[in-house]
């Protein structure tokens, strides 16, 4: 399984970066569309739509909601960073109190765990993902600092998974996800060095200090997109939310983490003056 598990995010991590580097912001923006789109049949399959025509309804409504947001924000002719930090902050706001649903649950689930709720939920989370990616891409330098946010994710991931497995004893969430431990969460951000070690190699004295600081917050909220699933799914009693990438799950599997630290690393980008 580990493997498999390997070779997949291997090939995962090559398309990411073979349309990365060789697409314009637009193209990148409108290719990563059907990967969101297909979150969303995921994500209707964890809401309790349980007809085709109830998870086609909320597949429409997720489309629609992309096309007003992409309207919104200008993104064909002159991107509008300040319409999109409006999106930025409040889907920040809503993964903070996505933070205390998870620290109260099971009794937390009597306020998100409803067929509206988690339908208006759904859409609003997988609308910001592609708002705070398209708005990463529209900065100067923006395929690099997508590169970098993806790269806090996946080392969140990575440390989690391998210190976890070694020296993993205490749970971090036992409620919501009793395969995680505060020794696997330590090791997520002690993996966030590496990437701060690259950076200062690669672009000695270019790149602030203070800057450095920023890392750490995302990798926080990655973590909580990732508890944040895995509640979801201990409420819905399934383990993958779908098959579609081998060894790894459905497409939301691999992207919890992302939904909610690159809303917070956009916005953090908007804040520090990146151009």
């Amino acid at each position: 399984m580990l493997k498999l598990r390997i070779i997949t995010a291997v090939c995962m991590a090559l398309a990411f970066l073979a349309m990365l580097f060789s697409l314009s912001p637009v193209a990148f923006s409108v290719a990563i569309l059907p990967i969101v789109i297909m979150a969303g049949w995921e994500w209707s399959n964890l809401s309790k739509l349980t007809s085709l025509s109830q998870k086609l309804l909320f597949l429409g409504f997720l489309i629609c909601c992309l096309w007003g947001s992409a309207i919104w924000i200008n993104i064909a002719d002159g991107f509008d960073f300040q319409k999109s930090k409006v999106l930025l902050i409040i889907a920040v706001g809503l993964w903070s109190v996505i933070l205390l649903w998870i620290q109260g649950y099971p009794s937390s689930a009597l306020l998100w765990y409803s067929k509206p709720v988690l339908v208006i939920l759904g859409a609003t989370l997988l609308v910001a993902t592609w708002v705070s990616i398209v708005s990463v891409l529209f900065h100067s330098f923006g395929q690099w600092y997508l590169l970098l946010g993806i790269v806090i994710v996946a080392m969140v991931d990575i440390g989690g998974f391998f210190v976890g497995k070694v020296f993993g004893k205490r749970k971090l969430a036992p409620v919501v996800s009793p395969g995680k431990t505060w020794e696997g969460f330590a090791g997520g951000m002690i993996f966030q060095l590496f990437i701060i070690l690259a950076i200062i190699l690669i672009l000695p004295n270019q790149v602030p200090n203070h800057h450095f600081l920023l890392i750490f917050p995302v990798a926080l909220f990655a973590v909580v997109g990732d508890l944040f699933e895995s509640m979801i799914k201990r409420k819905t009693g399934v383990k993958d939310s779908g098959s579609i990438l081998p060894g790894h799950g459905g497409i939301l599997d691999r992207i919890d983490g992302v939904m909610a630290a690159m809303p917070l690393f956009a916005l953090l980008i908007h804040f520090i003056g990146v151009n």
